[in-house]
């Protein structure tokens, strides 16, 4: 395992403000209110304001005196012209700050508006690590899904639709000011949405934790979080009004996102993103569909880590070797994905010929995204490739 030694540094970034726990957004006015918003650009998604949650958050806001205007029209894996349009919409009304209401497209588009609204563009130019000069606006991360952790994190990621590249920008700057973490809003959930994004989150623990960049104090929120999804995923999914099981997935997406943006994602996630930008598949499903193959890759590389993974999980037992725990890992992610109904690629329309054709740019951009090589086994164009045809 290449993970941090002791005596190495390890940097920690989390929002300055957290409100956890059901009925927290009703609290969304008075950290605007924290934060000197007067004027704010609530950034969502047509679901979203079609469920009226969006107008409901700027009811609360107008009870702390704040005005709003809704922005909702950002799609699933957010475009830049989603960001330019929401940073029009964001200077048409004079915002000071914004709230994002959803998913992590939400999250992540209102992150990048909230740059642009202080940086010269383009967006392309803070691709990478630690590239943003100033602060952006003020921003309250209001997450409706269990999933990506977006709201706990300091990355965004953004299609270049000129160049079908999902571009990730990692940097403090992109840090929420604040999150409302209220597992009350992830109620509504389709079961299908629960599986997917409750599988990226087990991934965003498991490689925090496995990542060549894991530190003492990513390992524990890496742990915890993989310890809820063991216990509240399939609960979450097979009874949706399930109050425990719900707040115990949104807790561990957070923890998740905290884990994994001071430590590092590692393959799954390097392939995921040009897999989806190929064939327009959600964040959350790609990770799903790669996890099993990309773990039983990797694990040559960190066997001792994986095995605490399928004991944490619940999945083997003390008895039981390094060796043998690892298997029980990679057949119980299988059969993870199986119980929940997650697909396979060859189930998403798109043809093996299809695949064949976008498997050299998509391992080209899976490698240059830096994510694959903080993974235990380093890939080259080849390995992945073949482990794209296996998850197909």
């Amino acid at each position: 395992m290449r993970a941090s030694s002791a005596n190495s540094v390890a940097r920690i970034n989390i929002p300055a403000s957290l409100q956890i726990g059901g009925g927290a957004i009703s609290l969304v006015g008075m950290e605007a209110d924290r934060l000197g918003m007067k004027r704010v650009l609530i950034v969502s998604d047509p679901y979203m304001t079609k469920s009226g949650l969006p107008e409901l958050v700027g009811g609360i806001l107008n009870e702390s005196g704040i005005s709003s205007t809704v922005f909702g029209e950002v799609q699933p894996d957010p475009t830049i012209q989603n960001v330019v349009n929401g940073l029009d919409a964001l200077r048409d009304f004079g915002s000071d700050g914004l709230v994002a209401v959803g998913g992590g497209s939400s999250i992540d588009a209102a992150k990048a508006i909230s740059i642009l609204a202080m940086n010269d563009g383009p967006l392309s130019e803070y691709m990478g690590y630690d590239r943003i000069p100033f602060a952006g606006l003020p921003l309250i991360a209001v997450p409706t899904t269990a999933g990506t952790g977006s709201e706990c994190t300091k990355v965004t990621v953004i299609t270049d639709s000129s160049t079908n590249i999902k571009m990730m920008l990692l940097d403090p700057h992109l840090l929420p000011s604040a999150a409302i973490v209220d597992y009350q809003l992830t109620m509504t959930m389709p079961q299908a949405l629960t599986a997917h994004v409750g599988v990226d989150t087990l991934t965003h623990g498991m490689e925090a934790y496995v990542s060549a960049k894991a530190n003492s104090m990513t390992d524990v929120l890496a742990l915890s979080c993989i310890g809820l999804v063991g216990r509240n995923l399939l609960t979450a999914w097979a009874d949706p009004e399930n109050l425990s099981a719900r707040e115990g997935m949104m807790l561990a997406a957070s923890q998740g996102g905290m884990a994994f943006s001071n430590s590092s994602v590692c393959l799954v996630h390097g392939m995921s993103r040009p897999l989806g930008a190929a064939f327009h598949i959600a964040h959350g499903l790609s990770n799903a569909m790669l996890l099993p193959s990309v773990t039983e890759f990797s694990i040559l590389g960190a066997p001792d880590r994986y095995a605490k993974v399928a004991a944490t999980l619940g999945w083997s037992i003390p008895t039981d070797s390094v060796e043998t725990s690892c298997v029980k890992l990679v057949e119980g992610l299988s059969k993870l994905n199986a119980d929940l109904k997650v697909p396979k690629l060859s189930d998403c329309d798109i043809s093996r010929l299809d695949l064949e054709n976008q498997l050299g740019k998509m391992a080209k951009d899976a490698l240059a995204s830096g994510s694959p090589q903080n993974n235990p086994t380093v890939p080259d164009e080849m390995a992945i490739s073949d482990l794209y045809r296996r998850a197909f």
